[in-house]
């Protein structure tokens, strides 16, 4: 089951930073001028064993407070619909701002689990200031320091505390698949044609997730889970945010799927929010299919859908290793050769390589190209053993694993992938100590 926490709060007041703490990563730009967060940022954040998505909000004014004030509004409506925690961050050296104010109104009316917090109380003059924020009527605030850390492990405590309890998904032993991609790229039109017209070929079931709707296919000899969240629900009110709106429901689609099927416009290629979509599939370890959709309005010469491909797989490297179909949803072009596809990359993402094999292949391998050795020292590669994942991970254990560096990573795992099928799904190799 997916988990949301999205941080809102008007600009300046540290949400980049926060993101930044709880992601473990710099992918969020902070910046002391306000309004640098024009990109929406999504990452992956685990405390406790709990693991979930973080959604920097942003929310920057170009010319006025009517426009700042009109986007900080959209955005924390998204937040409230799609999000399972919503930290609100406030800032204690500048106060109260009235924009706080009005944010912490529709808080208040959402019935949602929100969490106060005031950043920035570095020193005790701001902890005590900090008790103005009482005010805004939400209870018990958090008072932290995104920028050293101080009171986030509090926070992060009571961010987990607070998540919905895990739920079991309907036809719990099928596979799931979502598909997912940018608005109107032609996901609504793809599932209407893989569902076709015979109705009694698929069940409804109770969605588990808030608006999502699974959908049981059954033919052909083939037998998942569509996660339809296509087309849901009429988005006049947003409008303005709608590629932040679609990034929320693909982050919940990905994180309940095995296998997500991202779908691209084959008149506009690779741009921002598929990468970002995409980079959401690899991170979460789930199943890739990339489907170039609209493959039927493009003109074609000899090599133009491996020059796509290509250019494709050069923008996506170093994850190279998943299928690509052209198709196209509304004139059911190949459409069902994803069915095949799906199964095949299922298969993959569970395939289980047994250690003697493993071993056998992979230290044959490691003869004939050991790790460099680093300050004249040299690893051993012992053993190699298969983690008890739901996704590949492998465990090679040596005598210096410190000593392997990254480019030798990415030398085994093409060798994995080159000796056993993991086409279309993530690839994790850790290095531990003998």
């Amino acid at each position: 089951m997916s988990r949301i926490v999205a941080i809102v709060g008007r600009p300046n007041v540290g949400k980049s930073t926060l993101f930044n703490r709880f992601t473990e990563s710099r992918e969020a730009i902070v910046d002391e001028e306000s309004g640098v967060t024009r990109d929406r940022n999504y990452g992956r954040a685990e405390w406790n064993g709990i693991e979930f998505s973080v959604i920097d909000t942003g929310g920057y004014v170009e010319d006025s407070e009517d426009i700042f004030e009109e986007e900080i509004n959209r955005q924390v409506k998204l937040a409230i619909e799609e999000s399972d925690v919503i930290l609100f961050l406030t800032d204690a050296i500048t106060g109260i701002h009235e924009l706080d104010t009005s944010v912490a109104e529709m808080l208040r009316k959402s019935g949602k689990e929100v969490i106060l917090v005031v950043n920035k109380t570095d020193n005790n003059e701001r902890l005590l200031a900090a008790t103005e924020f009482y005010t805004l009527g939400l209870g018990e605030y958090f008072a932290i320091s995104s920028a050293n850390g101080s009171g986030t492990g509090d926070l992060l405590d009571a961010v987990v505390a607070r998540m919905p309890e895990k739920e079991d998904k309907p036809g719990e032993n099928l596979p799931v698949i979502a598909v997912v991609g940018r608005p109107n790229v032609g996901k609504s039109s793809l599932i209407n044609s893989l569902l076709g017209e015979s109705r009694n070929i698929v069940t409804p079931l109770a969605g588990t997730t808030r608006d999502s709707i699974y959908i049981r296919y059954n033919k052909y000899n083939h037998d998942f889970l569509l996660i339809d969240t296509a087309g849901l629900r009429k988005r006049t009110k947003v409008t303005g945010d709608i590629e932040f709106y679609s990034i929320l429901r693909s982050v919940r689609s990905i994180e309940n799927s095995d296998v997500s099927l991202l779908m691209l416009d084959a008149t506009r290629g690779l741009e921002s929010q598929d990468m970002n979509i995409l980079s959401l599939i690899i991170r979460n370890n789930k199943g890739l299919v990339v489907l170039v959709n609209k493959w039927d309005l493009v003109e074609k010469g000899s090599n133009t859908s491996r020059d796509f491909e290509k250019e494709l797989k050069r923008k996506t490297a170093p994850f190279i290793d998943y299928p690509v179909l052209f198709i196209s949803a509304t004139e059911k072009q190949r459409i069902f050769n994803i069915l095949e596809v799906i199964s095949r990359v299922n298969n993959n993402r569970t395939r289980k390589i047994p250690t003697s094999v493993l071993n056998e292949t992979m230290q044959e391998i490691i003869e004939k190209n050991p790790p460099p050795s680093l300050k004249g020292k040299y690893v051993k590669i012992k053993y190699i053993t298969q983690l008890p994942i739901h996704y590949p991970v492998f465990a090679f254990f040596c005598n210096l694993p410190q000593y392997v560096k990254d480019p030798y990573k990415r030398y085994l795992e093409n060798q994995l992938r080159q000796r056993f099928d993991f086409s279309g799904t993530p690839l994790k190799i850790y290095f531990r100590k003998k």
